[in-house]
């Protein structure tokens, strides 16, 4: 990483991330389940310990993994003006899902977190993304988006990343808390069971780059998969 990434957080500035990443932030991420809800049905997730395995998994091998891979790509070429590379990874980005469903989860909550970043806190830099994709026919998803927002902001790579895994991790625990179900304290319990996998997740994107792009989460996409024809539903994925 480069020393000049890590810096101090300007308290406006970590409050604009907490309210971006917030449960009350509107993109629809409380709809999502990232194919757990078919994980639970099929009872490969049934308590908070194959919960956390689960969740685990995706963040060290699966589109996780990934997805903190785009967030340091897209906030680097953000930070020094990379314009072409920038609506490569973007492109990239939008492609790289393994199911329909994870493709509808990442460009609705990205296109929606786009809109209420433009109209509540404006910049030039998420203008100008908006435009430059729309012009291509490039879905914005959300680990682009918020990551070219974060670094408008002056937020470092490092921050921001860590931040972005762990509302990630937190939407889907409280997702497990409906579905399996779970209490809130085991709900707090799994979250807390997950720092070091969002911790060790976040050290290997920042020092990876897009020819690391990969996945080995199988049964989390095969879970995606079967999810799109499940016939009781809570969640869109």
């Amino acid at each position: 990483m480069d020393s000049g990434e890590r810096e101090f957080v300007a308290p406006r500035s970590l409050l604009r991330l907490q309210s971006w990443l917030s449960p009350t932030f509107p993109m629809g991420s409380y709809s999502y389940s990232h194919g757990l809800e078919r994980a639970v049905e099929t009872k490969d997730v049934h308590d908070r310990g194959s919960m956390v395995d689960w969740l685990d998994a995706d963040l060290r091998y699966g589109s996780a993994r990934n997805d903190a891979i785009f967030f340091v790509e897209a906030w680097r070429s953000a930070a020094v003006g990379r314009h072409a590379r920038l609506v490569e990874i973007a492109r990239i980005a939008g492609a790289y899902r393994g199911t329909s469903e994870f493709a509808l989860e990442a460009s609705q909550q990205g296109a929606s977190c786009l809109v209420t970043l433009r109209e509540v806190w404006p910049d030039p830099a998420i203008d100008w993304m908006s435009s430059a994709l729309e012009s291509r026919g490039i879905h914005p998803v959300l680990p682009v988006v918020l990551a070219v927002r974060a670094a408008a902001e002056g937020i470092p790579v490092d921050v921001g990343l860590r931040a972005f895994l762990n509302a990630f991790v937190s939407n889907l625990v409280t997702a497990g808390v409906r579905l399996i179900p779970l209490g809130q304290t085991d709900g707090q319990r799994a979250v807390a069971d997950l720092e070091d996998a969002v911790l060790e997740a976040s050290g290997r994107a920042l020092s990876s780059s897009v020819d690391d792009l990969g996945s080995a989460g199988l049964m989390i996409d095969l879970a995606s998969m079967s999810h799109e024809t499940q016939y009781t539903r809570l969640f869109r994925s």
